[in-house]
């Protein structure tokens, strides 16, 4: 038996009572001088720290080191202050993030602020309550997303309150379960970003060349053109692939194109990107340039993975802007291709498809594998924090 079940066995073996949050504690929204962007409220000597909502990290029950903004000595007279170890909850926005304070600041509007204790209850059980109740909110929410949370509906949230020395063992064996998860975590995403960073130098040393190679400009070896298809042709089942200009890949049951060809934006948020590669037949947005390789000397595929890993720096270097908004036909007729010889390129193509393929097995399965640790942990985290109810 362990410790936990030892003390609930001992001191609440046949429940414990639930209270509302009302009947908890007192809690109120923090609050800003109004009008909300006034220049004066910020900064200067003598100002302090305003917590947003975004300045609530979304684990660990902390804030960030420094905040967004920094409220003015003029502005402090008017707005709610938190001293340090304040239990804090996310109302609107992203709501259901909850941080203990660990240092003194003025808190938004969109934030809850909890004090006076009403009854004997662990802060930080009192914390990991809260987070389990919202995250359980969040997902029997209707629609999507669950955007805001009315006051009187966090007032109604019921909390189990067991005796104190069990919740300061559930703390205990909560603090080591997300101190190990968060360990986990850390430990999947950096060997990803590890195996990213890999594959983009390979594709930089095998794509990189000189004056050894024969090179073209990219209108003498492709044929260049755009779509005639709008968005709001789309559908949610086609037939066909449709390629707008950013890595989303939509649907119709017409095609424009039947080829193999290298896809890039003409202008938007994908300017610069190459996401599609694809043979066969699709429809093409009119803001959206295929690239036809006709050139026999030229493998497409060795085309997209060049192109993949050099064109954005390309158009960047002969932008006349300092960002790159749109793309125009002179600067794809200009692009300049590098030709090694076939058994190069296939050689090259042989390279990437392999990394490709592993840095593709690890964008799905570690996200993958993180979620399922994530998952893992509510569930127990859930069990830990749930008790049978008796009446008051």
């Amino acid at each position: 038996m362990s410790r936990l079940d030892e003390l609930i066995a001992e001191l609440c073996p046949n429940g414990v009572e639930y209270k509302v949050l009302k009947d908890i504690a007192d809690f109120r929204r923090g609050s800003f001088p109004q009008p909300y962007g006034n220049s004066s409220w910020y900064g200067g000597e003598g100002s302090m720290p305003f917590v947003q909502v975004a300045d609530v990290l979304d684990h660990g029950f902390c804030l960030h080191p420094e905040t967004k903004q920094q409220i003015s000595k003029l502005a402090q007279p008017k707005s709610v202050f938190v001293k340090a170890g304040t239990i804090i909850v996310s109302l609107q926005g992203t709501i259901g993030r909850v941080a203990i304070t660990q240092y003194d600041c003025y808190v938004d509007r969109t934030l809850a602020i909890f004090n006076d204790y009403k009854v004997d209850i662990n802060k930080k059980y009192f914390a990991y309550q809260l987070k389990a109740k919202f995250d359980l909110e969040k997902m029997s929410a209707r629609g999507s997303t669950l955007k805001t949370i009315t006051k009187e509906e966090f007032s109604k949230f019921k909390i189990p309150l067991p005796p104190i020395p069990v919740q300061q063992e559930i703390v205990r064996i909560l603090d080591n379960f997300t101190e190990l998860t968060t360990e986990l975590t850390t430990e999947l995403t950096t060997e990803l970003t590890a195996r990213r960073k890999q594959y983009e130098y390979y594709m930089d040393f095998l794509l990189t060349f000189g004056d050894d190679v024969e090179w073209k400009i990219l209108s003498d070896i492709a044929d260049i053109g755009t779509g005639s298809s709008n968005t709001n042709e789309e559908l949610i089942i086609g037939e066909y692939p449709f390629f707008v200009r950013s890595q989303e890949v939509r649907r119709k049951n017409t095609y424009e194109y039947d080829e193999t060809a290298i896809i890039t934006s003409g202008d938007g948020v994908g300017v610069g990107k190459i996401f599609h590669y694809i043979e066969g037949k699709y429809a093409l947005h009119q803001r959206a340039y295929r690239i036809h390789i006709t050139d026999s000397r030229v493998i497409p595929k060795y085309f997209f993975y060049y192109m993949k890993s050099t064109f954005l720096l390309y158009i960047e270097k002969n932008s006349f802007h300092s960002s790159v908004t749109s793309i125009r036909r002179p600067m794809l007729n200009n692009y300049p291709v590098p030709i090694p010889s076939l058994e190069e390129q296939e050689l090259i193509i042989d390279i990437i498809d392999r990394f490709d393929a592993l840095c593709n097995d690890l964008t799905s399965g570690l996200p993958a594998e993180i979620e399922a640790r994530q998952k893992q942990y509510e569930y127990y985290r859930d069990k830990l924090l749930s008790f049978k109810e008796v009446s008051a």
